[in-house]
């Protein structure tokens, strides 16, 4: 059996779409078209990379990975927590001014869509409860306590999970970017701990056998070619995160300075129920990676991690936020095929093929 490979979930979107959601609301129903085309046409060319498991691109997640299910919500305003990138900018989430918490759309409907055009398994990216916990103000709501929140928050993440697996999804991967900033953010460790406990509650509520199905991605962010948290040591993050109940983790590892470093305590807390896919090409990088690059990463992690829990994925989304032009959409594919090529020929070397 060969080494299993996955993308992690966006691609640039079409420059017709993108021209379109700069002049107007990229939620009008007008755009439906648009967004449709785009969606096919994005399955077409990802198919054509030989990638065994595809995504839609996310090109109708408006505005980004993080917030599609909340955008546009009457109960929030705009100066929620904010997140800032080496660049120099900065992304704000939505802040909750009341209750109750609901979510304005899930991702499944994007997985239907998919599903019409894709001949190839489709796996779906959600965002964390954690991540959207972030909504909720320091000071409160009244009439609305966050254990109400945490609550509604809870069941409406494992409505759109289960809503994905019971469509057909491949797999669900929960996106779990903000836990290495959580790290940044609170060094003791505190409020990653939090995190880890709220997003376990949420798979506390899937059978073992749909767990196996569910991922969780973690990655120092990309956005404009920068991170969010990029200087943080993995050893900060990786012993906890492997105490999420998923049966697979996809792990930016490419873009790290010291690989050797993060496959280290991957071996040491990867359990044996587990699988971890390693990053294997770095989005914020314009450079593409070579075949023989690829190859060369996979029989690294390989010395560190069992083949039969080994997978090769990119590091992150190529435009996790729409309006990220930094990388194109032909490098981004050209990328992906070096990603398959790549794991393909490490398969071959590792007997694995």
């Amino acid at each position: 059996m060969s080494i299993p490979t996955e993308p992690i979930g966006s691609i640039p979107r079409t420059p017709q779409l993108l021209a379109a959601i700069a002049t107007g609301d990229g939620t009008d129903p007008r755009l439906d078209p648009l967004y449709d085309e785009a969606i096919r046409e994005t399955i077409a060319e990802f198919e054509a990379t030989g990638s065994p498991v595809i995504t839609d691109g996310e090109q109708r997640k408006y505005h980004n990975f993080w917030t599609y299910s909340v955008q546009g919500l009457p109960n929030t305003a705009p100066d929620g927590f904010r997140i800032p990138f080496s660049a120099g900018h900065t992304r704000r989430m939505p802040r909750l001014t009341g209750g109750p918490f609901r979510y304005l759309r899930r991702a499944d409907e994007y997985l239907d869509v998919a599903l019409r055009y894709a001949h190839v398994p489709v796996k779906q990216a959600v965002i964390s409860p954690s991540a959207l916990s972030l909504m909720y103000p320091a000071g409160g709501i009244p009439g609305y306590p966050r254990d109400q929140f945490i609550d509604d928050l809870l069941r409406e993440h494992e409505t759109e999970v289960r809503n994905c697996l019971r469509k057909g999804a491949h797999s669900v991967q929960i996106d779990f970017t903000e836990a290495r900033l959580a790290v940044k953010i609170d060094p003791s460790g505190g409020l990653l701990h939090s995190f880890i406990d709220l997003n376990n509650l949420a798979l506390s509520r899937f059978s073992a056998q749909d767990r196996q199905r569910i991922g969780v991605h973690t990655c120092p962010g990309s956005d404009r070619d920068s991170t969010h948290s990029g200087e943080i040591d993995y050893a900060a993050l990786l012993p906890s995160l492997f105490e999420l109940m998923v049966g697979n983790f996809y792990i930016a590892l490419a873009g790290e300075r010291d690989r050797a470093h993060v496959l280290k305590i991957i071996r040491q807390y990867l359990k044996e129920d587990q699988r971890v896919f390693v990053g294997v090409i770095s989005p914020i990088d314009p450079r593409v990676e070579t075949a023989e690059e690829v190859r060369d990463r996979v029989l690294e992690a390989a010395r560190y991690i069992p083949v039969d829990q080994l997978g090769t994925t990119d590091d992150c989304g190529f435009s996790p936020f729409c309006d990220d032009t930094s990388t194109s959409r032909g490098t981004a594919f050209a990328k992906i095929r070096m990603r398959v090529a790549g794991t393909t020929l490490a398969s071959t070397v590792l007997g694995a093929g």
